[in-house]
C-alpha cells in the first residue's frame, strides 16, 4: 500500500464497458516525510474519497480484490481514507488538523 493525496477527479465518458460507474481519482504519492512526490496515479475510488484527503492506494492484483472489481481492468484503487499517520518522531498527518 502507498500513501497518496487526492488531487482531483478523472472523468471519461468513453471507456471500457466494465468500468461504467467507477469513479476515478488523480492521486499524488506522498513520501515518508509527508512531502508530495512527483509521481501521480489514477486510481479507482472504492471508499468515497475527496480532493485534499490523504488515502491509501493499492496497485496490481490487490486493486482488483474489492468486491465487484474482479473482472475490471483496474490497476490501482483507493482503499482507505487516512485519519492519522504517526511515526516514532511524532504525528506526520492528522485529518482533523489538515486545512489544505
Amino acid at each position: 500500500m502507498l500513501l497518496a493525496k487526492v488531487r482531483g477527479t478523472v472523468v471519461s465518458t468513453c471507456k471500457e464497458p466494465s468500468l461504467s460507474g467507477v469513479k476515478f481519482l488523480m492521486v499524488q504519492l506522498i513520501s515518508d516525510t509527508g512531502e508530495p512526490l512527483p509521481d501521480y496515479e489514477v486510481a479507482a475510488d472504492v471508499v468515497g474519497a475527496g480532493p485534499g484527503e490523504w488515502v491509501l492506494i493499492t496497485r496490481g492484483s490487490g486493486a482488483r480484490e474489492h468486491q465487484g472489481y474482479h473482472d475490471r481492468p483496474v490497476d490501482a484503487a483507493v482503499i482507505a481514507i487516512v485519519d492519522t499517520v504517526s511515526l516514532s518522531s511524532g504525528t506526520l498527518y492528522s485529518k482533523r488538523d489538515d486545512f489544505s
